[in-house]
C-alpha cells in the first residue's frame, strides 16, 4: 500500500479520535490545520482547539487558520500533500487547495448523507427525531457536503444528548476515515454519488435551545437532546432564565398523577419535578437557575417561592 502525505484539518474534540487514528495508520500526516486558540471559560482563558492540543500531544506540526486564505494554501501547498482530510474544521476548503492534492479531500461527516448536511447534522436529526443516523465520508467539493460518498456506516440515535451521540460517531468515525484512506492509497476505494433529496442543519444558536412546551412531550423531549450540550437548552419561570440540564419522561406513576398538567406548569410529586407539555408531563431533573450552579430541580423548585408559576 502506497504512503499517502496526509494534510489534516480539524478543529473540536469530535475531530481528535480521526487525528489519533490516522496518527498510527502509517501514512504521514504532514500537517494538522485548526483554528487558533480561543477565548473559554468565564475567565476567558486563551485556550488552544482539542485538535491543537491532540497535536502537539502526537508530535504533528500544527498551522493555525481561522480560514484557508491564500497565506494559509501556501503553506499547505509547499508541503505537497497526497490528500487532505477534514473532520469540523470550521471553515471552508476552495480552489485552488480544493484540486491540489492529487487525490483531493475527503471529509467525514455526522451524517447518512445527503441528510443534514451542514454544521450541525447531530443536533438537527435528534430534533427531528430520527431513529437512525450516522456517518459518512465523501469527496470534498464546491458545493456544501454534496460530494461522492466512499462509505457510510448507520447507527441507533439511541435516547442520549446530541454530545453524547457525537462522541460515539466521532469514535466509529474514526474507523471509517481510516478505512476510505487506505483504500485510496491502495486504489480499491470507489466513491457514489449521493441519492434522495437533501436536507439541511445549519448552526443552533441560543433561540433554537428554548424548549417549547406547548409542543409534545415527544418534540420537547427530541430538542432537548438536539441543544444538549449546545447552545443549551433553556427556559424562562417567572421571566428567569433556567438551564434545562437533565430532561426526561416522567414515570408512570407520577405522569398519572399529573395528568392534567397545563404546558409549562411545574408541580412537584413526591421528589420529581414535573412540567407540562402539550401531551403529557415529562420530569425536570437538573437546572441551572441564571447566576447560580447546576443544582437538583426539585431542590431548586422547593426554595424558589414560585409555586404556581409556569415555565415558557
Amino acid at each position: 500500500m502506497q504512503k499517502l502525505r496526509l494534510v489534516f484539518a480539524g478543529t473540536p474534540a469530535a475531530a481528535v479520535p480521526s487525528l489519533e487514528r490516522l496518527a498510527v495508520s502509517g501514512h504521514e500526516i504532514v500537517a494538522v490545520v485548526t483554528r487558533p486558540a480561543a477565548q473559554q471559560g468565564r475567565k476567558r482563558v486563551l485556550t488552544p482547539s482539542p485538535v491543537a492540543t491532540a497535536a502537539e500531544r502526537l508530535g504533528l506540526a500544527v498551522i493555525e487558520a481561522a480560514r484557508l486564505d491564500e497565506p494559509t494554501t501556501r503553506r499547505i501547498l509547499e508541503l505537497e500533500p497526497d490528500l487532505g482530510v477534514i473532520v469540523a474544521y470550521g471553515g471552508l476548503v476552495r480552489e485552488p487547495l480544493l484540486s491540489a492534492p492529487p487525490h483531493g479531500w475527503i471529509n467525514l461527516h455526522f451524517s447518512l448523507l445527503p441528510a443534514w448536511r451542514g454544521a450541525a447534522p447531530v443536533q438537527h436529526a435528534l430534533i427531528a427525531g430520527d431513529a437512525e443516523t450516522g456517518a459518512s465520508v465523501f469527496r470534498l467539493v464546491p458545493e456544501l457536503d454534496a460530494g461522492d460518498v466512499f462509505a457510510m456506516r448507520a447507527r441507533p440515535s439511541g435516547d442520549g444528548t446530541a454530545g453524547e451521540l457525537l462522541d460515539a460517531l466521532a469514535d466509529e468515525g474514526a474507523d471509517l476515515l481510516a478505512e476510505v484512506v487506505d483504500g485510496i492509497a491502495d486504489g480499491s476505494a470507489s466513491a457514489t454519488p449521493q441519492a434522495g433529496e437533501p436536507t439541511f442543519a445549519p448552526k443552533l444558536g441560543i433561540d433554537d435551545a428554548r424548549l417549547d412546551w406547548t409542543a409534545s412531550a415527544d418534540a420537547v423531549r427530541s430538542r432537548f437532546r438536539g441543544v444538549t450540550p449546545e447552545p443549551g437548552a433553556w427556559t424562562t419561570v417567572d421571566e428567569q432564565r433556567v438551564k434545562v440540564l437533565d430532561l426526561g419522561e416522567a414515570s408512570e406513576t407520577t405522569a398519572t398523577d399529573a395528568a392534567a398538567l397545563a404546558p409549562g406548569a411545574l408541580e412537584l410529586v413526591g421528589r420529581r419535578l414535573l412540567v407540562g407539555t402539550g401531551t403529557g408531563a415529562l420530569e425536570l431533573r437538573r437546572v441551572q437557575p441564571a447566576g447560580r450552579t447546576a443544582m437538583s430541580a426539585a431542590d431548586w423548585w422547593r426554595g424558589s417561592g414560585r409555586d404556581g408559576a409556569v415555565a415558557r
